[in-house]
């Protein structure tokens, strides 16, 4: 084995399960679950990891061992014994590959909602308002107490009896985390005051599973060793917390985490994204490590090989998660191994994935369209045993670049107009801001594997359809994006500028600003905070009850710490209608959603972001000569099975088939870009 990461691929011991290196998949929730069961989609994500190579995968975060805890964002039941056939199926499935499997189980307590499921009332330690859910719980009786240890209890026997090798339990901000934190846990009783009593109703659940279950049976720990949080469990308490769970000799390994995912803010810092440094937890695992001498896992934001290196090289972590890494490619392992670095596509910490869960949707890459859509995308595209076809690409954004990849990696000669100098498209600017310079991953990625697959760029070409034509194409794949959009506001294309303007810089950063979002996204924050960093007065307002309202969690948190603290004004509720020059200013008309009155504002210069506007002009005269018009068939489409019309080119000879894709069809985002892409191209 030729790596430069030894340490990563030393095989070890984890009670009984023999591990093949130190790589894994550590436990997350991405809403795959059927009816609460892990079905062919959740097992299909885990099983494309276990061909990639990894050591272990852990599946069903906060898996739900009782009714009145019900799930927040589509997580596995455990709570009874139907489940046992499923954990079956998966463990065979998993298995065959020499990888381990563990599922981790939980009572969330407060950190759900009442307002669904069974509609019982949640519970905690103390009736304290959750502040993530807004949850207000009951205190658990002594009957409650004695019930939920008795559920955990089961839920463990269940995955014993379904074949898995380990479960795990989950305290970080859940219930047996809650009666840990004196912020949530207020109780008088034995359960409260004294760290041994706050520790005491965790314990007597470890204490009940190892009495349902063998020895050999695997039982980790998930917990915050910090919640840096005045008042809540400091790093100190956090390693004693290590220390007398590895002295009760209850549990196997000590997986380590860092902040305090009940709250809002806090969420971003317990799953860091692009915005923090990577592996900013590792020392504190290290730490509890060295404390307790017992192995410990970690996952927080490890995306890269070198990082997980240092991490077990110098003794932090036994076994390192790189969980979003695996997101992005499940194959990272197996390409390392292989020699086929370049080819291993990055996580850029973009937070797409968690913050899609976190507002009710299920977990996705947002530059891997095949995570979690295993069953009808491959994450590998094969060669086409068919002739090769001639395939244009107009566009070297994400969806133009995605194409590109793609169609010459099952074997078309393929050739790529861009107008300008550069790969990257709006990518380029959205990481113009410090904080998400790693976007520019997703499109420097995708570019560089062109180059080495062959494909031919032609930059700074502002391609006609005789350019086009000229090339004899026999597929024409239209990806050009789109234009700033300004027709919904009078006056805005005379006297405003747009996000793209502030980005590129543009615009000088002098004066003050009134930046409008209309759309949700992060580009009117991330314009907030470039100009507000380069000095600007800012005020950043829409008719949305937040700005952003479309972002996660933990790029919204980001977004919001940095505008507060560069002081720019937040306003919702309010729709801009007009703009005018007044003297050497612009005014703008405002009018409040919903009360309808109006306010004016006069600054120096204006912003509008109201998405952007398919440039079609090129697509609409191709269309007329295309075979199929431009049109597209959306059940090949929705399959991710060839388009029929390419049948039709190769048995004619004749003419040539349209698509258009990502923002050249409407405003959307890199994930639906690189999907339609992915869709249109996989097996052309």
């Amino acid at each position: 084995m030729n790596t430069p990461y030894p340490s990563l691929f030393e095989p070890m011991k984890l009670g009984c399960l023999q591990l093949k290196n130190r790589i894994i998949s550590t436990c997350h929730a991405p809403a795959y679950a059927e009816n609460g069961r892990p079905g062919e989609r959740y097992q299909r994500y885990h099983e494309e990891k276990a061909k990639g190579g990894l050591a272990l995968t852990m599946f069903g975060g906060a898996s739900s061992v009782s009714p009145d805890s019900p799930p927040s964002f589509g997580q596995i039941q455990v709570g009874d014994d139907g489940i046992i056939p499923y954990f079956s199926t998966f463990a065979d499935r998993i298995h065959a590959y020499g990888v381990g499997l563990i599922c981790q189980l939980s009572h969330a307590g407060r950190r759900t909602h009442a307002a669904s499921g069974n509609w019982l009332s949640t519970l905690a330690p103390s009736p304290i308002r959750e502040p993530a859910h807004g949850s207000m719980p009951k205190a658990m009786d002594a009957f409650d107490i004695r019930r939920v240890v008795a559920d955990y209890a089961a839920a463990a026997r269940r995955c014993y009896e379904g074949g898995l090798d380990g479960c795990e339990l989950l305290g970080s901000g859940h219930l047996i985390g809650q009666f840990w934190s004196l912020l949530s846990n207020h109780r008088t009783d034995s359960y409260g005051g004294s760290l041994t009593n706050r520790l005491r109703f965790g314990m007597e659940i470890l204490e009940a599973i190892r009495e349902e279950v063998p020895s050999n049976f695997i039982v980790s720990l998930r917990f915050s060793a910090n919640e840096f949080l005045e008042g809540g469990i400091t790093e100190d308490e956090g390693i004693e917390i290590a220390k007398l769970h590895t002295a009760s000799g209850l549990v196997d390994c000590l997986n380590v985490s860092g902040g305090a995912n009940w709250t809002k803010s806090g969420v971003a810092e317990t799953v860091p994204s692009m915005a923090f440094p990577s592996g900013r937890y590792i020392e504190l695992a290290g730490k509890v490590r060295k404390a307790t001498g017992i192995p410990v896992l970690h996952a927080a934001g490890v995306s890269d090989l070198a990082t997980a290196n240092f991490a077990v090289s110098e003794g932090h972590v036994d076994l390192i998660g790189m969980t979003r890494a695996q997101i992005a490619d499940p194959h990272l392992v197996r390409k390392h191994l292989a020699g086929e670095d370049d080819a291993i596509r990055p996580c850029v910490g973009a937070g797409y994935c968690i913050d899609r869960i976190y507002r009710g949707q299920d977990a996705l890459c947002a530059h891997n369209p095949a995570a979690g859509r295993e069953q009808i995308l491959p994450h590998n595209v094969e060669r086409s045993e068919e002739p090769p076809l001639k395939v244009v690409i107009v566009g070297a954004g994400p969806a133009g670049l995605e194409a590109a990849r793609l169609t010459r990696e099952r074997g078309h000669f393929v050739t790529v107009l861009e107008a300008q100098n550069k790969a990257g498209g709006q990518i380029l600017l959205a990481a113009r801001l410090n904080w998400r310079q790693s976007l520019v991953g997703i499109t420097r990625w995708r570019y560089d594997r062109c180059v080495t697959l062959g494909v031919e760029f032609r930059f700074n070409q502002f391609a006609d359809s005789n350019d086009i034509l000229g090339l004899e194409p026999n597929v024409v794949i239209i990806a050009t994006g789109g234009l700033p959009n300004y027709s919904t506001i009078e006056g805005a294309e005379e006297f405003a500028c747009s996000v793209w303007d502030v980005l590129s810089g543009n615009v000088t950063p002098n004066g003050q600003f009134l930046i409008f979002d209309d759309t949700g996204s992060q580009s009117a924050p991330s314009a907030a905070e470039y100009l507000a960093a380069a000095g600007a007065e800012v005020e950043l307002l829409t008719p949305d009850r937040c700005i952003a309202e479309d972002v996660g969690v933990t790029n919204h948190a980001i977004h919001l710490r940095n505008l507060y603290g560069a002081g720019v004004k937040i306003t919702p509720d309010m729709r801009m209608i007009s703009i005018m020059r007044e003297g050497n200013r612009l005014k703008a008309q405002l009018v409040n959603e919903y009360s309808s009155t109006t306010e004016e504002r006069k600054v120096d210069q204006i912003v509008v972001e109201a998405g952007i506007l398919p440039m079609e002009g090129l697509y609409r005269e191709l269309a007329e000569s295309a075979v199929n018009g431009g049109e597209i068939d959306l059940s090949a489409t929705m399959a991710a099975t060839q388009q029929p019309v390419i049948q039709s080119i190769r048995h004619s000879q004749n003419g040539f088939a349209l698509f258009r894709i990502g923002d050249a069809v409407a405003s959307r985002g890199i994930h639906a870009a690189v999907y339609d892409a992915a869709r249109l191209c996989s097996r052309l």
